[in-house]
């Protein structure tokens, strides 16, 4: 496993525990980073802290998002993981440049696989596949990602859909489009 492999799923904990315990994501982060350095551990990856305060820095956006994609679904029923890992998904598809959607869409679906239900990666999948086939292209643009959260228009952009694509619940996102 990679090292932002394993920087993604220590970064799932920090959500996941905060989540269980109702607290603040970055007291849950700080408790982590105390309890590392008292077992003699090393520091976390700088990777994971930046997942982690990524993810608080556009809490709001990151879960509206999730809401208007998981048709059927509220982001409290939805199982812990499940959650944490589309906050995790969805920061690094409209925040992280560095990073490919479809690498960002197959490590989040690996990643619901291990530690969520049978049911689950098909539905990670489906709910990142759908916020991919919307998203413009250029909304790693700052500029764009700032004009989608205040609700203006965006000049019109290829949409991921257009660049071969799939992401309907059935198609595999993370393995690029169905061939039927």
């Amino acid at each position: 496993m990679s090292a932002r492999g394993k920087a993604r799923r220590k970064a799932l904990d920090i959500l996941f525990e905060a989540d269980v315990r109702q607290a603040s994501v970055i007291d849950a982060l700080a408790d982590f980073q105390r309890r590392r350095t008292a077992a003699d551990q090393p520091p976390l990856n700088p990777f994971t802290v930046e997942l982690v305060e990524g993810v608080v820095d556009h809490w709001d956006h990151i879960n509206q998002i999730i809401a208007e994609n998981s048709i059927g679904w509220t982001l409290d029923r939805m199982p812990r993981v499940d959650r944490n890992v589309l906050r995790l998904g969805v920061f690094e598809l409209f925040w992280r440049d560095d990073i490919p959607d479809k690498v960002a869409v197959a490590e989040a679906v690996e990643i619901t696989k291990e530690f969520s239900t049978d049911e689950s990666p098909p539905f990670v999948n489906g709910v990142l596949g759908k916020i991919l086939r919307d998203k413009p292209a250029a909304t790693g643009s700052p500029a764009v990602v700032s004009a989608l959260a205040e609700g203006e228009d965006v000049p019109e952009q290829p949409q991921a859909s257009n660049l071969g694509v799939s992401a309907s619940p059935e198609a595999d996102v993370a393995d690029g489009p169905r061939q039927d």
